[in-house]
Parts: structure tokens; C-alpha cells; sequence
């Protein structure tokens, strides 16, 4: 199969860098894949699983939240809020993340708190998807 360059970088630095043959990330849209080839893109980011599949067969997931996907004369750029590959998540700080948003869920005094509150929730479900997935 055909591959591309990516490059996926976060805040934090460059998380990832070489060749994919297909790209799966969450969109405000939906799912989209890029595959070689793609026309020019750019998309903002949802919260969601990511997977990145190597020129070697080998899939990678992730759990990707917010940013900028962008396809440009066949490069492809993911800019992240945060992206971590399933064996970089701490599995047990997701669950105290997840717990600790719930709580403030339930405590929540108003919309902002609460708009707040259920994203953390969000992404902290999202990370014990990845984490917890065979």
C-alpha cells in the first residue's frame, strides 16, 4: 500500500513522525480516514480513539483530543490538544481522572462548571477505551 509522511504534534512536543499508510481520528464532523493520495484537508478535532496504521501492518490506537487535522500536497499534520498512544496511558490516573470528574459533575454550580466538568469526563472515558482495549 501507499504511505504518507504524518507528523502528529501536541503543547508538550512532536509525539509521533514518519510513515502511515491510513490515518482514523475523530473530526467535530465524524470519523475520517486519510489515506495516500488524500485531497487537501483541514478539520478541527473532536475528543475520541485514533488509529494509525504503519507501511509494516502494524495499527496503532491512540486517544486524541482537540486541534487541527491538515492534509497538505499529500503531508498530513495533526496538531493536538493532547494524544497518547494506548501503551503511554496511565490506566490508573485515567480512572481517578474519570472519577474526580464525575464528582465534580455531581457538584457543579453552574453551566460553565458543568460544560467544564463533562468534558473532563469525556476525555477521561475516552482514555480508558483506548487503554482497556485488547
Amino acid at each position: 500500500m501507499n504511505s504518507f509522511p504524518i507528523k502528529i504534534v501536541t503543547p508538550d512536543g512532536e509525539v509521533y513522525s514518519g510513515e502511515a499508510v491510513s490515518l482514523i481520528v475523530k473530526t467535530d464532523e465524524g470519523d475520517v480516514q486519510i489515506l495516500a493520495k488524500h485531497a487537501d484537508y483541514l478539520a478541527t478535532l473532536g475528543t475520541g480513539k485514533a488509529k494509525i496504521t504503519l507501511p509494516d501492518g502494524i495499527e496503532r490506537t491512540a486517544s486524541s483530543q482537540g486541534g487541527f487535522l491538515s492534509v497538505q500536497g499529500g503531508e498530513v499534520t495533526l496538531v493536538a490538544v493532547t494524544f497518547e498512544f494506548k501503551e503511554d496511558i496511565d490506566l490508573p490516573r485515567a480512572l481517578l481522572a474519570k472519577e474526580n470528574a464525575e464528582n465534580a459533575l455531581s457538584s457543579a454550580k453552574d453551566e460553565q462548571s458543568e460544560k467544564i466538568a463533562k468534558a473532563k469526563l469525556f476525555r477521561a472515558l475516552c482514555r480508558i477505551q483506548v487503554a482497556s482495549e485488547k
